[in-house]
């Protein structure tokens, strides 16, 4: 935690090459690195952020990944204005394009409220209570500090639930699109080289935060300028050698570290397998529907994203933790765990000073056995909700219809004003527009077909949507005659149908709108989850809550002398390692830096992944690389560094010993997917786009020699 930098990392990071003063990275009364560093969010309220960016110049430039950028580059695009394909820069500000749902948040200050919230909480309390009891302190925390909304405040648990910080932001809601290369730059590779090495692809796209005339955050309007920041990063081209220091500056989003190896085993053996196996169907449908249409490429590209990170992630995840054979190292620490809690008994003084344990000696005894019959009881529930959420939930017509259910509650009651029933239909109206932009139903009834059933085949009897019974007698179980007949009679698989639909909408009209077919399924989707599984799953959710919160009290007095970090929940961390090599496998090396002499061996015109852009193909076989080239002549494209980072650091800034921008992150080696459960510095390796490949795709591809000049760049 940045806060922490100068009390627990800064001497080590000092050892290992780090030539920046502890209040130069962070400092709460002064210009510090912090103030270059935003979360990317949708909301302007947010508690968490889906990926990092920095501010590059003193008008508010940021750099962060393309596929940060991604849904907003596709939602500017169209078959006449093709920004995914084509690529987009902007030559002047007023080119920039406007974006409706982007916002941009700088850390203020951060404190410790820990001693305002735990003195107040029991364990006696049950868990339900507990969190009611830290929502009504928290609101109270965030509260006195907003300053009316100026700032966003959010409190946020650490150490599961052991230590609270406050956090104070400030939002900036006009965030515009400046540049981004075409797919084929910014995405070469694909989903094939996804979270894998060597990469070669160049992950980039910039923004630009736009402030009132009184630099404050400010909605959008023509009025508005480009935000002076308090600090911004400056640009090195000196580049980097194998076991140079870097750090990593961003938002992690999740990672779970301290889990037993009951929780380990779920996620890897028995949650991953399921959710693979139906991202892979959904994949196959939607692969071969974007072969055959440029269209369809650009209304599925960025869902065909979404769905394939996850479904990859999960598949090096499970190698991983296998390999490390992780869930037996968990129990081996959970034997030694367990010796040591037989020992301390109910004595409160062989507990140590590090941690107290709150009057809980007495479970500590007992906490693995309670952790063995909570998961066991928990294993059903959880696959169903797999199946209802990766499954039935993946269909886009059930989401979409499942919105609905708004529109018919409302109609339904008696009191409910006319106006306000009409509020929601021209909600649903706007929200229809968005849908069928992206929409294609023939590919969402294949992908019903094959959901539904995987469903009815492998779910439990007691979790199966009561709908299925009504297939399974009237249809015999022929999926693919029942999906036939929702996408032919349902109003929600055409979107003229739909717009009658609500334009002529009544009150009375709910009772449609519950015989619709597309909306009986969604219902009895949602209705199953929302009635049997997700109460359940929440029971059980607070039990292991509870657990895990003593167990990691546990941890911190059975090994007091450790130095604990905790996980990442998408606040302000700092993760620093060096620049280096590994070797996956017996007889296999990676190299630690890659050049575009990769792009040009990968090359493969008939693979839409690697096709490569003309113009840049001219650029590296000419090897006009202008003042971008490494000393000994090469192109970089990306390397690789043991930073543990996660999903949210995705445009992280990797800086070098002196504070230099030299990279971006945006992935981890398939081999170190693991790392959000067990992080292992022989084969975690945090993959970075080379800034100065970005650079060059900036000026010497696009010729936007206007970015470059307002970068402060060095030699």
């Amino acid at each position: 935690m940045p806060m922490f930098v100068d009390r627990l990392n800064y001497v080590d990071m000092q050892k290992m090459g780090l030539k920046l003063t502890a209040e130069e990275i962070y400092s709460i009364n002064n210009s510090s690195m912090k103030d270059a560093i935003v979360g990317l969010a949708s909301g302007s309220e947010p508690d968490g952020y889906f990926c990092t960016g920095e501010i590059v110049s003193d008008q508010g430039l940021l750099f962060t990944n393309h596929h940060c950028g991604y849904d907003i580059i596709q939602q500017h695009s169209s078959l006449e204005h093709d920004y995914l394909n084509d690529g987009f820069w902007a030559m002047s500000f007023s080119e920039e394009l406007v974006n409706e749902s982007l916002s941009a948040s700088f850390l203020i200050s951060m404190d410790n409220v820990t001693d305002s919230i735990i003195p107040f909480l029991s364990d006696t309390m049950s868990e339900g209570d507990r969190r009611s009891k830290v929502r009504e302190i928290r609101d109270r925390l965030e509260k006195a500090l907003s300053e009316d909304g100026k700032y966003n405040v959010v409190v946020s648990s650490f150490f599961e639930g052991n230590e609270y910080y406050r956090f104070v932001y400030q939002v900036f809601e006009d965030v515009r699109l400046v540049g981004a290369p075409p797919s084929a730059i910014g995405k070469f590779g694909g989903d094939t080289d996804n979270w894998m090495w060597p990469r070669h692809g160049g992950d980039f796209s910039l923004f630009r935060i736009y402030a009132n005339k009184e630099n404050k955050p400010a909605e959008y309007s023509k009025e508005n300028v480009p935000y002076k920041p308090k600090n911004f990063l400056t640009i090195s081209l000196k580049g980097y050698q194998k076991e140079d220091f870097t750090f990593v500056f961003g938002y992690p989003a999740s990672t779970r570290e301290y889990l037993t190896s009951f929780g380990v085993d779920m996620i890897a053996n028995k949650e991953n397998p399921i959710k693979i196996m139906l991202r892979q169907k959904r994949l196959d449908i939607i692969n071969d529907a974007m072969n055959g249409s440029s269209r369809i490429r650009i209304q599925y590209t960025s869902k065909h994203q979404g769905i394939a990170n996850g479904w990859k992630k999960m598949i090096g995840e499970t190698k991983g933790i296998q390999k490390l054979n992780a869930v037996a190292s968990k129990k081996e620490y959970e034997s030694r765990f367990q010796k040591w809690a037989d020992s301390i008994g109910s004595q409160q003084s062989a507990v140590g000073s590090r941690q107290s344990l709150n009057g809980t000696e007495s479970r500590i005894i007992s906490l693995l056995q309670e952790f063995k019959k909570c998961y066991a009881e928990y294993l059903p529930v959880d696959m169903a909700s797999v199946y209802l959420t990766e499954a039935g939930m993946a269909i886009e017509l059930v989401r979409f219809a499942g919105n609905f259910y708004e529109l018919d509650t409302l109609s339904k009651k008696r009191e409910a004003k006319d106006e306000n029933i009409l509020k929601v239909v021209e909600k649903m109206k706007k929200n229809a527009k968005t849908f069928y932009k992206d929409y294609q139903k023939d590919i969402d009834s294949k992908i019903m077909k094959e959901m539904i059933a995987e469903m009815m085949n492998n779910m439990d009897n007691d979790y199966l949507p009561m709908i299925f019974w009504e297939i399974e007698k009237k249809y015999k179980n022929d999926f693919s005659a029942y999906a036939d007949d929702v996408y032919a009679q349902s109003f929600f698989a055409d979107s003229i149908k739909l717009r009658i639909f609500l334009d002529r909408y009544k009150r009375n009209d709910y009772k449609k709108l519950e015989k619709d077919p597309a909306y009986k399924l969604s219902r009895s989707i949602y209705s199953r989850n929302e009635q049997d599984v997700a109460p359940y799953l929440l029971i059980f959710n607070g039990k292991i809550d509870s657990l895990q919160r003593i167990y990691m009290a546990g941890q911190m007095a059975f090994e007091k002398d450790k130095r604990f970090y905790p996980d990442a929940n998408s606040t302000l961390r700092i993760s620093f390692g060096k620049v280096d090599d590994y070797k996956p496998a017996d007889g296999i090396y990676y190299d630690y830096y890659t050049t575009s002499k990769g792009i040009l061996e990968k090359e493969d015109s008939t693979i839409y992944d690697y096709a490569i852009d003309p113009k840049l193909r001219n650029l590296l076989i000419t090897k006009d690389f202008g003042r971008y080239s490494d000393k000994d002549g090469t192109l970089h494209v990306g390397f690789i560094a043991s930073n543990h980072t996660t999903g949210g650091n995705s445009g992280s800034p990797v800086l070098d010993a002196n504070g230099y921008l030299i990279g971006l992150n945006f992935d981890r080696n398939w081999e170190g997917t693991m790392s959000d459960l067990m992080y292992d510095p022989d084969q975690c390796r945090n993959i970075t786009l080379d800034i100065r490949y970005c650079l060059f795709i900036i000026d010497k591809y696009a010729g936007a020699e206007n970015l470059i000049k307002e970068m402060k760049i060095i030699e």
